[in-house]
């Protein structure tokens, strides 16, 4: 990829945004995806959190890292996404507002 040049999805893919919570098998990362709804009833916002293993081919996506994730086809058991990008280091993703 060119310097400057954004990675972008294929069409149709579902692409999602989360954070590096687990580096430590070969070429594969566990990525946390938070998602705020609203309780059906009460109308809370929950938090909610879902995790998916990635392939990370290069290992370059390290713990706490931020980074997108696009659908693919089944790489094993459970990885079905790859990183497509790094968008940097903890806190918060670049471009991204928290909506506290």
């Amino acid at each position: 990829m060119a310097t400057g040049e954004q990675a972008t999805a294929p069409p149709g893919r579902k692409t999602m945004i989360g954070r590096v919570v687990s580096d430590k098998m070969d070429k594969t990362v566990v990525v946390a995806v938070e998602r705020i709804t609203a309780h059906p009833l009460y109308k809370k916002r929950l938090r909610r959190t879902n995790r998916y293993k990635a392939h990370n081919p290069d290992n370059r996506a390290r713990s706490g890292d931020w980074v997108r994730i696009v659908e693919t086809r089944p790489l094993s058991k459970e990885k079905r996404w790859r990183v497509l990008e790094i968008l940097g280091p903890g806190g918060t993703p670049a471009g991204e507002a928290t909506g506290r």
